[in-house]
């Protein structure tokens, strides 16, 4: 694999992270100081990880210039994996059939993410 893709990569899932922390830390906020209820909460914390992924996907597709389907999928297959690793050694529990769903689609908003990151850089930027 290229150096480029792993720069790539790592751009992504750092972006990846951070949005998920600081939007992890603005919704424990939200729930500590509002009569925010729980239904709404993961519905939100969702579609903010949607969102996250997109990004950090998007941004992985367009610092690796190439492959942005490739490299949007490795970063959200990426994730899935820190955070499967996070719940099976830390809590001892695989995923259930609701989190691999969730999942499933964290790495397809990443895919696609990737591939309009690539699509956003110009040949002159070589």
């Amino acid at each position: 694999m290229r150096k480029q893709y792993i720069t790539a990569l790592m751009y992504g899932w750092i972006i990846v992270l951070g949005l998920i922390l600081i939007t992890s830390l603005l919704l424990a906020l939200l729930l500590r100081f509002t009569t925010f209820n729980d239904p709404t909460l993961s519905w939100l914390a969702f579609a903010i990880g949607l969102i996250a992924l997109f990004i950090g996907g998007f941004v992985a597709g367009m610092k690796g210039k190439a492959k942005g389907w490739i490299i949007g999928g490795i970063t959200g297959a990426g994730f899935t994996l820190l955070i499967f690793l996070v719940q099976y050694l830390g809590y001892h529990q695989g995923f259930s059939l609701e989190q691999s769903l969730y999942h499933g689609g964290y790495i397809l908003a990443a895919l696609l993410g990737g591939m309009i990151g690539v699509n956003m850089t110009s040949p002159a930027n070589d």
